[in-house]
């Protein structure tokens, strides 16, 4: 695992020497975080780079991850779209299986820490065990909640407002509570398999086993087959794009364990794609990071069509290695991208469109772009920047000023 020190030449002495002026004053916490999935997702892909760090810095960090079975899923996925503002059909079965299987984890997980972080809605009844505990407790949301359904979040918010802290992506996911709240952006780890410096033959390697003709330029969009990803609307853009542009598009991505439409979004994607042999559908295992690199880093449009998104954590992935994005003006991805100087946003099939044909036409303007949108991933969304906002959250978690954002 990557040590802190690593890190150094990438973000310099001073960010280095403060972390561990910060941790200093919180050797020995015991910090608890839970979520929903040990892989898949961005939560985990952080938490399992965070955790070690935060040990290191002489942080007691533990990661429990909740235990489900598929009904569960099914519902907090139910309760994911909801929360995106979808039309969603919830029964009270569907609330009750949510609360039972909470009460089963409050029997498994010890709570005797002293921070809760407790990730996304899925988890956030757990606060049902604080009685038994003398922690601080904090809910991190990840997702836009911008617009959620109303009896959704009403039913989750009765649960957040138990809690000592809240933290959002973003002010406009940000919802109205009786707690305190806090701004943390998400990050990526440069250093990180997905991440790292790769070599040309490397990423050869990689093309040559997908069958990626290496000589036509490749637009990639690297998510989980969601519908809130949009895959079937990337597939619309290539398709107006091909008609001026010979290109070839690349979706590839894998799933996650508390997302139960995952297979049927892929199959659904492949069958639109069937047709056409320069549309490369790849279902990915866990575990391809070094394929996520190397598709991220041959490819000349990196695109995130995302309908709602939490942040995209695959804008920033593709931004640090320098590449032109083109994503939808939604969640956290407007966070990334400033229009016309880090990247590209998008409203609409044909918008996205135009902007891929415009930026395979002019290599000048999509190498700009890169330069700027690495520089600024570099400046806000790397795991140190991450690691000191979560220092300082720590260390506030027994103060009581309202509304104190990061």
């Amino acid at each position: 695992m990557v040590g802190l020190e690593e890190y150094r030449a990438i973000v310099g002495d001073e960010v280095i020497e403060e972390l561990r002026l910060l941790s200093e004053k919180l050797s020995g916490t015991v910090v608890q975080n839970i979520n929903s999935t040990a892989v898949g997702g961005g939560v985990a892909e952080i938490l399992h780079r965070m955790v070690p760090l935060l040990k290191e810095l002489g942080i007691d960090a533990r990661w429990n991850v909740m235990k489900g079975g598929e009904r569960f899923f099914e519902v907090t996925k139910k309760f994911h779209n909801a929360l995106h503002g979808a039309a969603v059909d919830l029964s009270e079965k569907d609330f009750s299986t949510f609360l039972e299987t909470t009460q089963q984890n409050l029997q498994e997980i010890s709570l005797s820490d002293d921070i809760i972080f407790v990730h996304d809605p899925q988890p956030v009844a757990m606060i049902k065990g604080r009685k038994r505990s003398k922690a601080r407790w904090i809910w991190r949301c990840h997702i836009d909640l911008s617009a959620p359904d109303g009896r959704v979040w009403s039913f989750i918010r009765s649960f957040v407002a138990q809690y000592d802290a809240s933290v959002f992506t973003a002010p406009s996911f940000a919802r109205v509570l009786p707690i305190r709240r806090y701004l943390i952006a998400p990050s990526i780890d440069p250093l990180s398999e997905k991440n790292k410096e790769l070599s040309e033959s490397a990423i050869e390697l990689v093309l040559r086993k997908y069958d990626i003709n290496q000589e036509k330029p490749i637009v990639a969009q690297i998510s989980r087959f969601d519908r809130l990803k949009d895959p079937l609307g990337v597939i619309e853009a290539y398709r107006l794009v091909k008609r001026r542009i010979d290109c070839q598009l690349v979706l590839a991505g894998g799933g996650a364990a508390d997302d139960p439409e995952g297979e049927k979004v892929l199959r659904e994607v492949e069958g639109e794609a069937e047709s056409d042999r320069d549309i490369h559908v790849l279902p990915l295992p866990s575990g391809s990071d070094l394929e996520i690199n190397a598709l991220q880093r041959a490819a000349a449009v990196v695109v995130q069509k995302s309908i709602k998104e939490g942040f995209g954590l695959t804008v920033s992935e593709a931004l640090w290695k320098g590449k032109p994005v083109v994503a939808s003006a939604v969640g956290g991805m407007p966070l990334q991208i400033n229009h016309g100087n880090t990247g590209l946003l998008s409203h609409s099939v044909e918008g996205a469109a135009y902007h891929i044909r415009k930026l395979l036409r002019d290599k000048e303007f999509a190498e700009r772009l890169g330069r700027n949108g690495r520089e600024h991933v570099r400046q806000n969304f790397l795991l140190t920047r991450h690691l000191k906002d979560y220092l300082l959250l720590f260390l506030l978690a027994g103060h009581h000023q309202e509304n104190l954002y990061l």
